[in-house]
């Protein structure tokens, strides 16, 4: 009796693709669109100027000063919560 013949295939090393590095590709500048200009002044000036118009005599609240600065110059006291509190300090 003769056995048949079993072909094993040569085992070649595979590079996973895990260890392979990958080429970096050179960053393209894109072009960069202009900055709209800002409508209203610095936050600074704009915490003085509604200090100076509220008037009160035992200072002005935090929540005044965001209506005030709301109903002038119309902007999202939300994102500029960090910088009132900062020029307050």
């Amino acid at each position: 009796m003769s056995d048949p013949a079993v072909e094993v295939a040569p085992t070649t090393p595979v590079a996973s693709p895990a260890k392979a590095k990958k080429e970096k590709k050179p960053k393209t500048d894109k072009p960069k669109k202009p900055k709209a200009p800002r409508t209203h002044p610095p936050v600074s000036e704009m915490v003085v100027n509604a200090v100076k118009s509220l008037k009160e005599r035992g200072g002005s609240s935090l929540q005044a000063i965001k209506k005030f600065l709301v109903a002038q110059y119309k902007v999202d006291t939300d994102k500029l919560a960090p910088f009132i509190k900062k020029f307050l300090k």
